[in-house]
């Protein structure tokens, strides 16, 4: 796909994709500047008739103006204010240490058995277990939480089961609603308590309103950080060089996570509707016509990046899309940043070197990259526990 992308950035960068039995025909957007245009210009193109192409061609996302991803306008700003109290810095510390003592205990135990499947292991323990922490859902209820998680947001087949994967994530909406009859009667400080006590545009949040918003923190709160640890580990494994710049300290851990984020690209796109007329390049966009901005192409566009398709942990500037850019910029990006910075500094504190045992297993999406399976072997570093820092 590398060199499809590379000519369209070239010669075709606003593209028009035909009508398919699948649905109507739609934008391919693939140079960066085209992309932060349209994130940046919220008047002209919007996200509240789906943000993702699978969606957009059956016609919009049931979420609507109700999850923070697919809102605009002030009811967009005003719910996002509210839930950033939750992912504020400060507000995050003492998840940022659990974060930290997961990886250790995860890290060790790998290392102990000589490697696992990386991603089944450990990448798809950490971004589940933080949230659950953030969202504050009761301990004893977490193994079955994450097991519905991981079956709703599974991609390892070619045609899924779609009545497994509902019923999935039917589940887990009936979950959250009873946690959100919890909250309101008891509230305490994280995001379901926020939403449920607070007036969002001069109104309460509804039960319905809140229950999308807990499946879309969940489901957002894991895909990136989880496939980005996954994208670091094969990467590591294919580049020695920069596993050990990154050992020797001539990387930072921060320089290393932001490249790490642009390497593996884990959201593929997102997309938006044009609400009027509009030029982007050198076409003509029609009011009602759909538009998809490719970051996967973005983050490798050689007027921007210098040698795109070279891995390099100290790569600087290094502006990516990965989280997204402007008003719909992510909201866990903070929390996001903490986890896979924590897990390269896992790595480096107690791995001495990383080799891939075996063929890994991609998903299969068009919206998510990355992969499902990824054995490794690892050696351990003898020093590690001694260097670790909670």
């Amino acid at each position: 796909m590398t060199e499809v992308w590379r000519r369209l950035r070239s010669t075709d960068p606003v593209h028009r994709h035909p009508a398919t039995p699948q649905g109507p025909e739609f934008w391919v957007v693939s140079r960066y500047e085209d992309v932060v245009r349209v994130l940046r210009d919220d008047g002209d193109f919007t996200s509240e008739d789906g943000n993702v192409l699978t969606t957009m061609l059956l016609g919009g996302d049931t979420g609507a103006r109700r999850m923070l991803a697919v809102t605009d306008g002030p009811h967009h700003t005003e719910l996002r204010k509210l839930l950033l109290k939750a992912f504020a810095p400060r507000a995050l510390a003492d998840v940022a240490v659990r974060v930290r003592r997961l990886i250790r205990r995860l890290l060790e135990e790998s290392v102990e058995r000589g490697g696992c499947d990386f991603a089944r292991d450990v990448a798809s323990v950490i971004p589940l277990e933080t949230i659950c922490d953030l969202l504050d859902v009761p301990v004893a209820d977490r193994p079955e939480v994450l097991r519905l998680t991981k079956s709703a947001l599974a991609s390892d087949y070619e045609t899924p089961g779609a009545d497994v994967d509902r019923i999935a994530r039917g589940e887990i909406l009936l979950y959250f609603s009873d946690l959100v009859t919890e909250r309101r009667k008891r509230p305490g400080t994280d995001p379901i308590s926020l939403m449920a006590t607070a007036e969002v545009g001069g109104r309460r949040l509804d039960d319905e309103d809140i229950i999308l918003n807990c499946y879309s923190l969940i489901m957002g709160g894991d895909e990136t950080s989880r496939l980005s640890m996954i994208g670091a580990v094969e990467a590591f494994a294919a580049h020695p060089g920069q596993w050990a710049a990154l050992r020797n300290g001539d990387v930072t851990v921060e320089s290393a996570g932001e490249e790490i984020l642009r390497w593996t690209t884990p959201t593929m796109h997102f997309g938006r509707t044009a609400r009027a007329d509009v030029r982007l390049g050198d076409r003509s966009i029609a009011a009602g016509d759909l538009v998809t901005l490719w970051f996967t192409s973005a983050n490798r566009d050689e007027t921007v990046f210098p040698d795109p398709d070279r891995f390099d942990l100290g790569r600087s500037p290094n502006k990516h899309l990965s989280l997204g850019y402007g008003r719909h910029f992510c909201l866990g990006a903070y929390l996001g940043r903490v986890e896979i910075n924590a897990m390269l500094d896992g790595l480096r504190t107690f791995v001495q070197d990383i080799e891939q045992a075996g063929p890994g297993r991609r998903i299969f999406s068009n919206f998510l990259s990355g992969m499902s399976s990824l054995p490794v072997r690892l050696k351990g570093d003898p020093a590690g526990p001694s260097n670790w820092k909670e």
